[in-house]
């Protein structure tokens, strides 16, 4: 392949990933601010990491860092981590005697459901894997990752 259509391909990947994370934020936002859900601890910690990664990506996007992958991942992985240990308490597979949301608004509730199909802490998991993914195929391209 043209290591002119790899850098492409490697900077189409990051402003993807910064797409979805903005979208994340403006979401989070939105449910928050508008639909005035009060997120759950859980849900702060995962807000930490997809406001992080909105303004890393978007730092290096447009300075055109050629190391944002490493800032970025971090805050990816970490991200998804809360976000699958969240969606495992919202669904059940957590036991009561460890969730952090004993004060407060509850981890696993009701109001989280998006649609009434939709749980918010799923759509937070499908968005830090879909950025942490595309953060892995954006480096396979990147020779600055080695």
């Amino acid at each position: 392949m043209n290591p002119t259509t790899t850098l492409n391909q490697t900077w189409l990947f990051l402003i993807i990933a910064w797409f979805i994370a903005l979208a994340s934020t403006l979401a989070s936002l939105f449910f928050s601010e508008v639909m005035d859900l009060t997120p759950c601890v859980l849900c702060w910690y995962q807000r930490i990491f997809i406001f992080g990664l909105a303004i890393i990506l978007l730092v290096g996007i447009l300075t055109h860092d050629p190391y944002v992958i490493r800032y970025a991942m971090p805050f990816s992985l970490i991200g998804l981590l809360f976000a699958l240990y969240h969606g495992l308490l919202f669904y059940g597979f957590i036991p009561e005697n460890i969730q952090p949301c004993s004060q407060g608004v509850p981890c696993n509730d009701a109001n989280m459901v998006l649609f009434d199909i939709l749980p918010i802490p799923i759509l937070s998991l499908l968005a830090f894997i879909s950025i942490t993914l595309l953060l892995v195929l954006a480096s396979k391209g990147n020779n600055h990752e080695s």
